[in-house]
């Protein structure tokens, strides 16, 4: 959630563009700092992750932000690899923000075969 803005800022951009788009609950409260992390207690009192997969299940696609974060450059971590995987699953298209991240789960990650767009959002149809 460290990206909240930016997830708000691109949700606006493609919804310009015609898409229509689900961001992750409370994103407005991580963006303008009311929340500051998610926790597992979170995760579970909200059913996060199953909730997240039944809105993943509705779509056409995921697009996940990976940013730099921790020292390593176009990160993606858990919640973002578990949704990734998720529509793969589902046979929806994987759309990743930059390139694949150089991690222990590198292989993982190519293996679902994402579109990178390289921060061009025209590219998501």
């Amino acid at each position: 959630m460290q990206f909240a803005q930016k997830m708000i800022n691109i949700k606006q951009e493609l919804e310009s563009h015609g898409h229509q788009v689900v961001i992750p609950k409370n994103s407005d409260k991580y963006a303008s700092g009311t929340m500051s992390v998610e926790n597992k207690w979170e995760k579970i009192e909200l059913d996060l992750i199953k909730n997240y997969f039944e809105e993943i299940k509705k779509t056409d696609a995921v697009l996940i932000i990976n940013e730099n974060k921790n020292g390593v450059e176009n990160y993606i971590g858990g919640n973002g690899l578990i949704e990734m995987a998720f529509a793969h699953i589902l046979n929806k298209k994987i759309y990743l923000l930059n390139p694949v991240p150089k991690l222990n789960y590198t292989d993982e990650i190519e293996a679902m075969q994402p579109i990178i767009i390289n921060n061009d959002l025209k590219l998501i149809i």
